[in-house]
């Protein structure tokens, strides 16, 4: 007897569950279509060898569906939102964003509260991308929806204080890279709020939980409150943590056992554990091509800054390039004008010259002609 056999009478042992397969060839034929690997999953999950991963494990929305138990959802809710809560009623879902979207959803609840409010409870497998955009979509998305629906049935007594919050939680098993930024905090809340402290009734309220980092955080720690035996719930399957949990917060009994008794009808658990599996692999695929996307526009924009950084680092080149071909034609034009001034000092320094000797000739010719006067005067004294 495994750990959680003593706990729960409904869990079968392994035999008993691969005799039931044999005797049966629509289970063999499924069971054997599965790779080893699944098939001891299969009979963990069944047998009760391992904990149930209640977020990955095809039983989140038999037993957390809020038209058959309204008071599970209700009692999650009025710990996360710190208030009383109760469903008014079930509320459709978007088809066409079901339909997009499915292959990462494990769940899309939305649900209206007794005082108005609408809260859609999202779980994630893997995180989108962009996750507060999108999350302001949907929740603009809600409001709008509640709007006109409040309108209508109001016609002309309608008030906007008619319209009620929006609250949009989105509890992630895989969360995105932002959210990992913040490893001691696993509840993000968060509203608009004015910088200058004016009080304004704006709808739309956003709660995103990571389930991993909570997991990392609070794997050896103890369960301090009923919010977090809730996402203990949601995240663990470590037989001594859920051994913790149901000795601390014995509600979750009813739930496992409901797990269980699902165990006991093994084609219903073949068939959800197939379709599991096939969203598995889906998810798989999409989570590869979502980081392949982003790996190619982080590339892709590294190369945008780096061509953008070229560009810059060409046009400062051409910048100097034309200064110095400005300084080398301002500098031509200053040595053509020294060359032109240096012939013009060439040509005078020639005339000066010439009139030099000029000068020096004219010298030569006259003291010629004085020491022939002097001759003269002599002559004339001897005479």
């Amino acid at each position: 007897m495994n750990q959680f056999q003593s706990l729960f009478s409904a869990i079968r042992e392994r035999d008993e569950i691969l005799e039931e397969i044999k005797r049966k060839p629509a289970l063999s034929n499924s069971f054997n279509k599965m790779s080893k690997a699944n098939q001891e999953r299969f009979l963990e999950l069944c047998g009760g060898a391992k904990g149930l991963r209640i977020l990955s494990d095809p039983f989140f929305k038999e037993i957390m569906n809020p038209e058959y138990t309204p008071g599970r959802v209700e009692s999650f809710l009025s710990c996360i939102l710190n208030q009383n809560v109760k469903i008014l009623q079930v509320l459709p879902n978007d088809s066409v964003r079901i339909a997009s979207e499915a292959t990462l959803l494990i769940t899309d609840i939305v649900v209206e509260l007794e005082d108005g409010s609408i809260v859609n409870i999202e779980i994630q497998r893997i995180g989108y991308m962009f996750p507060g955009e999108r999350a302001a979509c949907y929740s603009a998305d809600m409001l709008l929806r509640q709007y006109k629906r409040i309108r209508e049935n109001r016609g002309k007594k309608f008030l906007y204080k008619d319209v009620k919050p929006v609250y949009t939680i989105v509890l992630f098993e895989k969360s995105p890279s932002e959210f990992h930024i913040f490893p001691k905090n696993y509840i993000h809340y968060i509203e608009p709020r004015s910088d200058t402290g004016i009080k304004l009734n704006l709808l739309q309220k956003y709660i995103f939980v990571s389930l991993d980092i909570f997991k990392k955080k609070g794997q050896n720690e103890a369960i301090k409150d009923e919010l977090e035996a809730w996402l203990t719930f949601f995240s663990t399957d470590h037989p001594q943590r859920i051994e913790h949990l149901l000795d601390n917060y014995p509600y979750f009994t009813s739930l496992y056992t409901d797990i269980y008794n699902l165990c006991m009808n093994t084609e219903r658990m073949m068939e959800v554990f197939s379709k599991e599996l096939q969203l598995i692999d889906e998810n798989t695929v999409q989570y590869m091509m979502d980081e392949l996307q982003t790996e190619l526009d982080a590339r892709r924009a590294e190369l945008d800054a780096r061509k953008a950084e070229l560009d810059a680092s060409k046009a400062e080149l051409d910048a100097s390039k034309a200064e110095l071909d400005a300084r080398k034609a301002e500098l031509d034009a200053r040595k053509a004008e020294l060359d032109a001034r240096k012939a013009e000092l060439d040509t005078k320094n020639t005339e000066i010259d010439t009139q030099r000797q000029t000068i020096s000739e004219q010298r030569l010719a006259l003291e010629e002609k004085d020491r022939l006067i002097q001759q003269l005067q002599e002559q004339l004294q001897k005479q």
